[in-house]
């Protein structure tokens, strides 16, 4: 955070947010709060356990609630609230509702270097642009290998299931007391369990397609925002921001990833000579104005479920975990 403001005026800053548009700043908003939704659609078809689609709205109540953990605690916490309260709301294991969202997550890095590589292509995005001394479209190169690796990986867990998990079991047995060695097994089960969407290509083809409205509804999001600060019109510059601050924002940091967002969004508006002073200005209302209805849709829905902050921290594993109370299941 400190980098991000540094050298930015607080005149310039204020001055810059009263010249804001606000009904295309309030489209944002409500543009990037309607990719949760989408969110949940798309994890029911990832979360579909042997033909059986989970219901809506506990799913809901869970991204909700692993969304408003990511901008209360540290390190992505949210990633492992979430999936402990699909458990808890569903009956759902823990570590088949973690490797579903591993998979999400694969599935976003893969949306978003593609999304990315078309707005670098299909504009004139500076040939020699670069984010801490390496070529953008080396660091696109790059997130689309990693990806396609994992992606690939996870198919291959799928396809071979038996083979590997038996490798698992054996490597795991040499390594550590049986024990043990059985527990991580089972957890190891679970998680490909959580990779069932990966078994058919017409799932695939549907959380793909789903992975690809969400980031485009998000796209329209920071699109707006550009138009509502006066930053341009331009699809295209809207797509490769969003790329690099989604990638800044996955690694683990603070809190609602204060710092990292304005640092990442200073940086990939820098790429097209925009004023640190404006686009510092873009990133803190366009991130306390866009992290404050999830958090308090997920803060509902931690009340909906039960559940407590404290719990979420020390979420225990599937054995420990809670049976699905029948009032959060059930209502909305």
């Amino acid at each position: 955070m400190w980098w991000a403001l540094h050298d930015v005026r607080l005149s310039e800053l204020l001055g810059h947010l009263r010249r804001a548009r606000p009904e295309l700043f309030i489209a944002a908003i409500l543009a990037v709060t309607a990719t949760f939704p989408l969110r949940t659609v798309r994890w029911r078809y990832l979360l579909r356990l042997e033909g059986v689609t989970l219901p809506f709205r506990p799913l809901w109540h869970a991204t909700a609630i692993g969304f408003m953990a990511n901008n209360l605690l540290p390190a992505r916490a949210g990633e492992f609230a979430r999936a402990y309260a699909a458990r808890a709301l569903t009956g759902v294991r823990f570590s088949t509702a973690f490797a579903s969202i591993v998979v999400e997550r694969i599935l976003d890095g893969m949306t978003l270097v593609a999304l990315f590589a078309v707005a670098v292509i299909a504009s004139d995005f500076p040939a020699d642009s670069a984010i801490q001394g390496v070529s953008v479209e080396r660091l696109a190169l790059f997130g689309g290998v990693a990806f396609g690796g994992l992606f690939v990986a996870a198919l291959a867990v799928v396809r071979w299931p038996s083979l590997i998990l038996g490798l698992a079991r054996r490597l795991l047995r040499a390594l550590m007391p049986a024990r043990w060695a059985e527990r991580v097994s089972d957890v190891l089960e679970g998680m490909v369990q959580g990779l069932g969407a990966l078994r058919t290509p017409g799932s695939i083809v549907v959380v793909g397609f789903w992975s690809l409205v969400l980031w485009l509804v998000n796209g329209a999001s920071f699109w707006f925002a550009l138009r509502a600060f006066g930053m341009g019109t331009d699809w295209s510059t809207a797509l490769v921001v969003q790329g690099v601050i989604a990638f800044g924002v996955a690694v683990p940091s603070s809190p609602g990833y204060w710092g990292v967002f304005e640092a990442a969004t200073r940086v990939s508006l820098g790429l097209y000579g925009i004023a640190a002073s404006d686009a510092v200005s873009l990133a803190i209302s366009y991130h306390v104005a866009g992290m404050l209805p999830i958090t308090l849709l997920g803060l509902y829905s931690l009340g909906r479920a039960g559940l407590t902050l404290r719990t979420l921290q020390h979420a225990p594993g599937d054995d420990d975990a809670p049976r699905p109370p029948a009032s959060a299941a059930d209502n909305p």
